[in-house]
């Protein structure tokens, strides 16, 4: 009984996939693209813009967001400002 239960938990769970599916395909469509180009179009994870380097290395750079490098740090204790930093 319990495995006929859950047989048909994931019967309902794969329907409701597909429905979504099909929604969602559908209103991609109504837009001019396929759902595909939807899931890989913009900036997935992509990274911001950098706005600091590192005046002895400016490979070394950070956007402004998440946790300081170490190289901004030590800059900053230096005494310079991110001013001094700013592309």
């Amino acid at each position: 009984m319990v495995a006929d239960a859950q047989k048909a938990l994931r019967t309902v769970d794969a329907r409701r996939m597909a429905e979504a599916k099909r929604a969602a395909e559908q209103a991609a469509k109504e837009y001019g693209f396929s759902l595909e180009d939807v899931m890989t179009a913009g900036p997935k994870g992509s990274k911001s813009a950098p706005k600091y380097a590192n005046p002895a290395d400016p490979s070394q750079t950070w956007t402004g967001r998440g946790r300081k490098p170490n190289w901004l740090i030590e800059a900053l204790d230096e005494g310079k400002s991110l001013e001094d930093m700013a592309l």
